[in-house]
């Protein structure tokens, strides 16, 4: 294995004028955190793997689990969902919708995102899996892969069940990972919007988003709020400024007006002590490789996603970018392949990993291919 270290030392200085002086931040919820969002720091918790009730803060697995049937081409936009009665019954918040009519996949996914739709939840979890159990059961196996160790998951929309809980770090998880997905954003950022719903689609249902950030708070991006008699108020808000998106969690607030309170003065604590620096850009080349066998004698490596460090403002920091990839590869090698690691510390602590993926297809070169390279190898190296 050959590790390189690429850039010996990174100085980061940020203006001491723009700090601001916090103490304590004030949170009177069960539990809270604050999350970096392109690096997974945690900023700020407290509680923060105490087991609650998630209420329709649950949707958000919904959501995630529908854009990558979406990615999947499992399902698309305009697919034409038909209501069952088992969807249409649901209580709490709706869209009243009927048994018997058609949704599109588009429609739900705004009646979640926006109204927190209880019947459009469901609807949306029977058309990617054929039934709420089979979606609980993808979203429970999704929580053991995001490695959320105190969630589980008994229904699509968070109405109260037993059994159903979470915490507000593995809700900061699950938060980070739908965000990734472009798509979703479009629909969390919408403060107001109509769907036509019914068999004859006559009634019209005025969807107000129920985070009301998103129209009160400077970048506010998402995410989503729940509210039951035993959860309380909960929220995952998100925001960005510049370079920097936050993901605040609050779980167990007394009322809605305190849940936002709380989670704007988590952002705010943030965004006015913390900066996000780049590092490397998705598809930046990195470094590259020899390929054994193969039609051409390298391949380079690039970032498989973007990496950021979170950084204190006003402090000084060291930072070794290093590099952990093998003396060589043999072809084939498709394109996108995990061949190494960029590893981003300060120190003895580790800040990031992304993954160094091959830019380019390497097919395996044929006889008359190794011919040549060795040819000219020994040509040119004499």
């Amino acid at each position: 294995m050959k590790r390189q270290i690429v850039s010996i030392i990174l100085i980061v200085i940020l203006s001491l004028s723009s700090i601001t002086v916090y103490g304590d931040i004030d949170i009177d919820s069960k539990s809270a955190l604050l999350m970096d969002y392109s690096s997974g720091e945690i900023i700020f918790a407290m509680n923060e793997h105490e087991k609650l009730v998630p209420a329709s803060i649950t949707k958000i697995m919904t959501l995630l689990l529908a854009m990558e049937a979406l990615d999947d081409n499992k399902i698309a936009l305009n697919d034409n969902v038909n209501i069952s009665e088992h969807a249409a019954k649901m209580g709490g918040t709706t869209v009243y919708l009927d048994a018997g009519e058609t949704q599109t996949v588009e429609n739900l996914i705004k009646a979640i995102s926006i109204r927190s739709a209880n019947d459009a939840s469901v609807a949306l979890a029977e058309h990617i899996s054929g039934s709420e159990e089979a979606f609980v059961k993808l979203m429970n196996d999704k929580c053991k892969n995001l490695g959320m160790n105190n969630t589980h998951f008994t229904n699509a929309s968070g109405l109260p069940k037993d059994k159903q809980y979470s915490t507000a770090y593995d809700i900061a998880i699950m938060s980070k990972e739908l965000l990734k997905h472009n798509k979703i954003h479009e629909y969390l950022q919408v403060y107001m919007t109509d769907i036509d719903v019914g068999k004859s689609k006559t009634s019209t249902q005025t969807m107000v988003n129920t985070n009301r950030l998103i129209k009160d708070y400077e970048g506010a991006n998402g995410i989503k709020t729940g509210f039951t008699n035993e959860a309380k108020h909960c929220i995952s808000a998100s925001a960005k400024r510049g370079n920097l998106q936050l993901i605040a969690v609050i779980m167990g607030a007394d009322s809605s007006k305190v849940r936002f309170d709380e989670a704007k003065r988590l952002l705010d604590y943030g965004f006015s002590n913390y900066e996000s620096i780049i590092i490397g850009k998705k598809g930046d080349i990195v470094s590259d490789i020899v390929v054994e066998k193969g039609k051409i004698n390298t391949v380079e490596l690039i970032l498989e996603e973007d990496c950021y460090i979170l950084v204190p403002k006003g402090k000084e920091i060291n930072i070794d970018k290093v590099i952990n990839q093998p003396d060589y590869i043999k072809a084939p090698i498709t394109k996108g392949k995990p061949i190494g690691e960029l590893v981003v510390r300060s120190g003895e602590k580790e800040i990031d990993r992304v993954n160094l993926i091959s830019k380019s297809l390497v097919e395996k070169g044929k006889l008359i291919d190794n011919f040549v390279k060795v040819f000219n190898n020994f040509v040119f190296n004499e």
